[in-house]
């Protein structure tokens, strides 16, 4: 018989040898942790607010522009005849007005609203991200690449005798036709408005050795003429460096702002004045749908457009705040940081550019902490949408900026993921001609697709011990 101590005693023996043995069965460090993306961050958003240093008379400017911004449109407001939604902040308001999709993507419910008749398209679930809808082709095989929206204005509150059918997307998805565009965030987008062209061609000009030790090119995206399709800025006159969109394709906040009002919420206004739907009984709204009022005295804001409102909304919209301590604590944080340079992401994510001598103060000379070159880089045949953008080819996007990673929901210019992890792992591909049989990619249908400028650097990330992954996913996650 046992006493109770024999019996510790024995146990703690036991637990103690399988511990050891668990420890020398050569069983990979892969299979006993891996890292995990840490979610969400919480606490307070970090974003929205004013960037810091405004003049008062700025400051107004910001809060009108927000205001404007977070207007819900209507029919008589000239929303439609087609469209994504009926706000601006209803795409950007993740983790706070200015963001990316929210949680609950609020397209679910605009399909009906005001009486609204539209069905629901099969890539919009309520928990996805806000998406908008592009062709690659016209049924003749030329280049499409436009918009096609989603909803329309059909048995809607003041749509009196407009009928539209919707695109038949099944039918374009069926046909490899079909792609998806999140909205990108907004936050300090005016730093990057103010980033001279000199700074963002030194930056793509530093480190060449390593660049192509690794395999990394990019370039940048300038309208010029003769390379213009969809809805690119069509000014091929002054050759500079388009910066805002997943691929670069606009240059100014005001040309993002105008864009967005026609495309998304078909509101013509003072860049955009054509309908983009020319059913004669859907023109319910004297075109252009939103110009400067010319007779307004108020101030501020005066008469300006919405577009011009949502441009100063957006150019004072501060950059967000990084935490410090979380995810994982400081020094995860702090390693994840220098190992994220170490394997090369930083060569295309580069940590901070600055601005030039702009004319608001609050703007000029600054540091911009984007982790971005705002560069395209081509990024392999599974990314490739085959659209093309000014001079940005099918499989070529700019580097997305990763300030306020933290708290974005949904990665990829097409949202087709929530977890970092395979975030990193989609910028790895081997191109069409590498491909093999198993290999988790499947095919565009197209061979003409190069391997992804970011293979050497995630076969880096790849190679790396579990906590290093994981000092990596939180650093990214503290942004």
């Amino acid at each position: 018989m046992h006493n109770a101590t024999s019996i510790g005693r024995s146990l703690l023996w036991t637990v103690t040898v399988l511990a050891v043995s668990f420890l020398h069965t050569g069983v990979p460090e892969a299979q006993q942790f891996l890292a995990i993306d840490p979610g969400i961050r919480g606490g307070e958003p970090g974003a929205g607010e004013p960037i810091a240093g405004l003049t008062d008379r700025e400051q107004d400017f910001f809060e009108v522009g927000k205001d404007d911004f977070e207007e819900t449109e209507e029919v008589v407001n000239g929303i439609g005849p087609r469209m994504n939604l009926d706000s601006c902040v209803g795409c950007h308001n993740q983790p706070a007005t200015g963001g990316t999709s929210p949680a609950v993507n609020p397209q679910m419910a605009f399909a009906s609203k005001d009486g609204g008749t539209d069905s629901i398209p099969f890539f919009i679930r309520i928990d996805g991200p806000v998406r908008e809808a592009r062709f690659k082709f016209n049924p003749d095989g030329t280049r499409d690449g436009g918009v096609y929206n989603t909803f329309t204005i059909s048995g809607r509150t003041g749509g009196v005798d407009c009928i539209l059918d919707q695109p038949d997307f099944e039918r374009e998805f069926a046909r490899n036709n079909l792609i998806f565009r999140i909205p990108t965030p907004l936050f300090g987008a005016g730093l990057i408005e103010q980033i001279p062209d000199s700074v963002i061609l030194a930056n793509q000009a530093a480190n060449p050795n390593d660049k192509r030790r690794l395999g990394i090119g990019g370039r940048p995206n300038r309208a010029k003429p003769g390379r213009v399709t969809g809805e690119t800025n069509k000014n091929g006159n002054d050759g500079m460096i388009a910066r805002f969109g997943w691929k670069a394709q606009n240059q100014s906040m005001l040309m993002f702002s105008g864009e967005a009002y026609n495309v998304e919420m078909g509101i013509t206004n003072e860049l955009f004045q054509s309908e983009r739907e020319q059913d004669p009984a859907c023109q319910l709204v004297r075109v252009p749908n939103d110009v400067t009022d010319t007779e307004s005295i108020t101030t501020p804001p005066g008469g300006l457009s919405a577009i011009n409102l949502f441009a100063f909304f957006q150019r004072f919209l501060a950059p967000p705040t990084p935490s410090t301590d979380t995810p994982g604590g400081a020094a995860s944080i702090n390693n994840g940081r220098e190992v994220f340079e170490r394997v090369g992401c930083a060569f295309c994510h580069t940590s901070t550019l600055t601005t030039g001598d702009s004319t608001v103060a609050a703007l000029r000379n600054q540091p911009v902490n984007l982790y971005s070159d705002l560069l395209l880089h081509n990024m392999g045949p599974d990314l490739a949408d085959d659209i093309l953008q000014g001079q940005a080819l099918g499989d070529e996007f700019r580097t997305a900026p990763l300030w306020g990673l933290g708290q974005r929901i949904f990665f990829m210019h097409d949202g087709r993921t929530s977890d970092l992890v395979e975030a990193i792992q989609e910028h790895k591909d081997p191109g069409n001609e590498h491909r093999s049989r198993g290999n988790k990619h499947k095919s565009s249908g197209t061979e003409k697709f190069r391997p992804s400028e970011a293979n050497a650097v995630i076969d880096n990330f790849e190679r790396l011990g579990e906590q290093e992954k994981q000092d990596v996913l939180n650093f990214l996650r503290s942004l």
